[in-house]
């Protein structure tokens, strides 16, 4: 007998006395993503592009403080500059229309000023902090989406890992009931009682099994890579995961607003946002209050009269800038965020037909799988009756090693069926939570 049916519906569906003593060692579905919520890598950037969008909006409110600068400038002139003089302003008979070149001022000049500017009404800044909280938002639906590839990813292969582990149970087992039928085959050979042949194929049978476990190790190891890698923690870890696969219930998820549809929704707040703020800006004036309080040097470098000299400058004033003609660059930019808003909407219709269909698909999809299950379980354990009644059938000389081996063949691809059908299952149920927004 290769397996025992029994054996294999209860190590599937719940846990063993041995993994019950191994709990503590055995990594749940829960400890791995609650550990990928601190150390996935992905997770970590989505949370640092959530805090470079906060301070983004700390930046936008500080344009709205009053600014202040220090400016300072040394000039030597080896030539000053000339100024043009009417002769009239020293001689009034002189005739108008004369000028003469007059040098004016001294060759060392120095300027020091402190400058204020605050803006009292600036359309893009005041537009400028309600964009930025929406990027806030934006990053924080980015950071969930994130989330939610990343449960998806860790539970597939954690799923993955379940089956493969027990794929790999179930080869270790018929390898054992191999070996076992070849020392019996091997013992009436010598007797002449068997062929060399029935040997023979009993040894090929049992180098494909070794093989194959083999095959299954080596996809288990790569799996757990996997895991790990999207847990965040290093490859060389050793760990362990349960092996008790419990099948999600059945039932219909209650379809939510998908990450999808909102990240469509808030991006179409932004683009209208930005569109307000382009029209407003083609006709608002900007509007700031100017202060400058500073101090000019002369100085003259030359007998009899060499000095330096400062004098005090400073003014206050409210400037005002309007837009009058930009070359249609304002409408033009408004013509694109009009198209652009546009697509988004066509995009959002797209995205709500896409996942209306993936939901029937998946639905479809859950529903042959555990069809396919229940079925399998059936099948085993009538595959496992043909296989008894085969091997005592071979044991009495009515039935040939052949009919042995077909036997076994038929319980082991049953076996592969009904592990087939847990993973369709499985994974048909996890795109429909992903699907309707309940992934989290």
């Amino acid at each position: 007998m290769l397996v025992n049916t029994h054996k294999l519906i209860f190590s599937l569906l719940i846990f063993s006395s041995w993994n019950i003593v191994q709990a503590q060692e055995a990594w749940t579905l829960k400890q791995c993503i609650d550990t990928a919520q601190i150390h996935n890598k992905n997770l970590q950037i989505s949370r640092n592009s959530i805090s470079f969008s906060q301070e983004r909006v700390k930046e936008t409110k500080a344009n709205l403080f009053p600014k202040i600068t220090a400016n300072s400038d040394y000039k030597y002139f080896t030539e000053l500059p000339y100024q043009l003089m009417p002769v009239s302003a020293l001689d009034p008979q002189a005739p108008k229309g004369k000028f003469r070149e007059i040098q004016f001022g001294v060759p060392h000049n120095i300027n020091a000023n402190v400058q204020l500017a605050m803006p009292i009404y600036n359309p893009q800044l005041n537009g400028g902090k309600q964009i930025s909280n929406i990027a806030v938002e934006i990053s924080e639906l980015q950071y969930r989406k994130t989330e939610e590839q990343v449960f998806f990813e860790i539970t597939t292969f954690f799923y993955n890992a379940q089956i493969l582990k027990h794929q790999k149970n179930f080869l270790e087992n018929n390898l054992v009931n191999t070996n076992k039928l070849l020392k019996n085959v091997q013992l009436l050979h010598e007797q002449l009682m068997a062929k060399g042949t029935d040997v023979n194929k009993l040894k090929l049978q049992a180098d494909q099994l070794r093989t194959q476990i083999e095959i299954a190790k080596n996809n288990y190891e790569q799996v757990l890579n996997a895991l790990k890698l999207n847990m965040g923690i290093a490859l060389e870890s050793q760990i362990e995961i349960e092996t008790g696969i419990a099948l999600p219930p059945t039932g219909h998820y209650q379809t939510q607003t998908s990450t999808e549809i909102q990240l469509n929704q808030i991006q179409n707040k932004l683009l209208n946002s930005e569109l307000k703020i382009l029209q407003q800006s083609s006709y608002l004036p900007t509007i700031n209050i100017i202060a400058s309080y500073g101090t000019a040097g002369f100085g003259y470098d030359k007998n009899p009269n060499d000095c330096l000299k400062f004098y005090p400058v400073s003014f206050a004033g409210v400037q005002l800038s309007y837009p009058l003609f930009n070359g249609t660059v304002t409408q033009r930019k408004i013509n694109q965020k009009k198209l652009e808003i546009k697509n988004n909407e066509l995009q959002a219709q797209l995205i709500d037909d896409k996942t209306k269909m993936e939901i029937v698909n998946a639905n479809r999809q859950r529903k042959t799988a555990i069809l396919t299950v229940t079925n399998t379980e059936n099948q085993i354990k009538q595959a496992q009756t043909i296989y008894e009644q085969t091997l005592l059938q071979q044991t009495y000389g009515t039935a040939t090693l052949t009919d042995v081996l077909l036997a076994d063949h038929e319980l082991r691809q049953s076996q592969q069926n009904y592990l087939s059908g847990i993973v369709d299952y499985l994974k048909a149920d996890l795109e429909l939570k992903k699907i309707t927004g309940n992934i989290n």
